[in-house]
């Protein structure tokens, strides 16, 4: 999976990362390479968050058992 990602050097001189298709989804680094890591990271934990508000606001119906599919 791909997303595009826009950084910004801030006014501490750090570097900002942020994910558009991801409203709330920043991070940042002391440097490009470190803000892309950590951006990866936060990317993982927005779509983990996502899952569990999804899934506790899910009906629970008979014979519906959700299963995990890892991409």
């Amino acid at each position: 999976m791909n997303f595009h990602v826009i950084l910004e050097k801030a006014e501490d001189g750090w570097i900002v990362a942020e994910v558009p298709a991801l409203p709330g989804c920043i991070s940042q680094g002391k440097d490009e390479k470190e803000a892309l890591e950590n951006i990866k990271e936060a990317i993982k934990a927005w779509l983990w968050a996502e899952d569990q508000k999804a899934m506790k606001d899910l009906p629970k119906e008979d014979g519906k058992e959700p299963i995990i599919v890892a991409i």
